[in-house]
């Protein structure tokens, strides 16, 4: 009964040590107040490349290319490019909250309106134009890729997009606007990876 009893009184000690609750709150009120800005471009870069991964294990699994291991370089490039989408959704998206105030039905509207008419091109064109500069293709070489590929992702925008972002600009407080972004653009860039990379990877030889 003792031993019972002191392990119930340790239990109840362990309950009210709020030392792990409190650093965990505390790394959370930084990362979505004073240091929102690093949360939303390392959280861009970090799922852009994984979103990069995954597809690249779905080109290997489905033996779309002679390939048979991971090809890092592609996917930091990725992350990296994902870095600056990160940054330009941190201020895009705070200016969008201060423009449009509020979750009126009427401000939502406007907000996914604006969004698809002016943050998806600028994606497609930090995306296609970064690649392209890592790649150490230049910028002509992602101009001619975006006039060649911006018409069928700019359609699939429309159709992806202001669903996930009715629930964004509504439900969502702002500090959560861009992870929420971020966290639906990792499934996303597996479509964005695929539209980039399709026309360059080499497919199996059996196949040609």
């Amino acid at each position: 009964m003792r031993l019972f009893t002191f392990v119930l009184r340790k239990s109840a000690n362990l309950k009210l040590n709020p030392s792990d609750s409190t650093v965990k709150n505390g790394f959370l009120k930084g990362a979505f107040g004073k240091y929102l800005l690093v949360t939303n471009t390392l959280s861009s870069g970090i799922l852009m490349g994984l979103g990069d991964y995954c597809q690249q294990r779905i080109e290997i699994y489905q033996a779309t290319t002679d390939k048979k291991s991971f090809d890092i370089t592609r996917s930091v490039n990725m992350s990296t490019v994902g870095l600056g989408h990160g940054v330009f959704h941190h201020f895009f998206y705070g200016w969008i909250d201060r423009k449009f105030p509020g979750t009126t039905l009427r401000n939502v509207v406007r907000k996914i309106f604006v969004d698809q008419l002016i943050a998806s091109p600028a994606c497609m064109y930090i995306f296609f134009i970064g690649m392209a500069i890592m790649e150490k293709r230049g910028y002509e070489s992602g101009w001619q890729e975006i006039k060649s590929k911006f018409l069928f992702c700019y359609m699939v925008d429309w159709i992806v997009w202001p669903p996930n972002q009715f629930i964004n600009f509504y439900f969502l407080p702002p500090k959560y606007r861009v992870i929420y972004i971020n966290t639906l653009t990792m499934i996303y860039d597996i479509f964005l990876s695929y539209i980039k990379f399709y026309d360059q990877i080499e497919a199996p030889k059996e196949l040609k």
